[in-house]
């Protein structure tokens, strides 16, 4: 038995006639009662009664229609999402962000995916330092990960999206929100909040290297991993930190952001593994790069 034999019989049923059902599969009426009776030898039982003027179906023929139909709509049904998948129009994508991005760009990067691809299921793991999405990336956990370079892992593609000037947050009232701009060495001998170090943040590098370089080592009084907690400590007063320009969408009562002098800045990236193909991973790249 082959599709072609329940189409058949599926024509035949609708139409309760051969020569119709003949015409709509663009056939010649002989061959079609042929194929019909050589499905019902293989069944062993008669699907069709046929009569001078019409067909009519047997009660097996009934039961046997409602059976074909079904297999002929999910055999339609299976060739539509394959070829839904294979032009990135459908599929599951999970999403990695470092806490800058998750504030300012994942929004509307979602609800522009939601639109565009309507039918890719999105999700997301917001705050996510750069080495823990690497890893993930790694295992297969996310697909894409939004964070900042470098990335030492081989096996992952990186593509540069833009660069986030770094900006100073402080309490509402400190000596240094009354200022329009700051210098990094203005920040010595400040108390500082500052994301997790040993490796599991690059922003915690990017801060001290840029202090080094001003001249000082940043007293360092809170190592957290999340942002909107770095941001946190900071309107509690506990201490100053040197954030990513998009922390400041995170709008935290209490907080003031400054702007650094300098052309000091971090880079954001998209994370990819290399050998992932998949077409609807592509489109959304394609999605991320407009948006930036």
């Amino acid at each position: 038995m082959e599709l072609r034999h329940l189409r058949y019989f599926v024509a035949v049923a609708e139409e309760r006639h051969f020569g119709r059902a003949a015409a709509r599969l663009h056939m010649a009426q002989p061959p079609l009662s042929q194929q019909i009776r050589q499905l019902e030898s293989e069944l062993g039982l008669q699907l069709l009664r046929r009569t001078t003027r019409r067909v009519e179906l047997t009660p097996a023929g009934e039961a046997y229609l409602v059976r074909a139909q079904q297999i002929l709509a999910a055999v339609s049904s299976a060739t539509g999402e394959a070829q839904r998948v294979a032009a990135g129009l459908q599929g599951r994508l999970v999403i990695g962000c470092v806490g800058s991005a998750t504030y300012s760009l994942l929004p509307q990067l979602v609800r522009t995916l939601r639109e565009e691809l309507p039918d890719v299921e999105v999700a997301v793991q917001g705050e996510m330092l750069a080495p823990d999405q690497a890893q993930a990336l790694v295992e297969g956990r996310i697909d894409l990960g939004l964070l900042r370079p470098p990335v030492d892992e081989e096996s992952l593609q990186v593509h540069v999206l833009r660069s986030d000037r770094l900006i100073v947050a402080v309490p509402d009232g400190h000596r240094l929100a009354e200022r329009r701009r700051v210098r990094l060495k203005d920040l010595a001998g400040e108390d500082f909040v500052i994301h997790a170090g040993g490796g599991r943040s690059v922003m915690h590098d990017t801060v001290l290297a840029r202090c080094r370089a001003a001249g000082f080592e940043p007293r360092i009084r809170h190592e957290v991993a999340e942002t909107s907690t770095l941001v946190t400590f900071v309107a509690a007063g506990l201490g100053i930190a040197v954030v990513p320009a998009p922390v400041a969408e995170l709008m935290v009562p209490g907080v003031a952001y400054r702007p650094l002098t300098g052309q000091a800045a971090v880079e954001l990236a998209a994370a990819t593994r290399a050998d992932d193909e998949a077409p609807h991973l592509r489109r959304a790249l394609a999605v991320v790069s407009a948006l930036v």
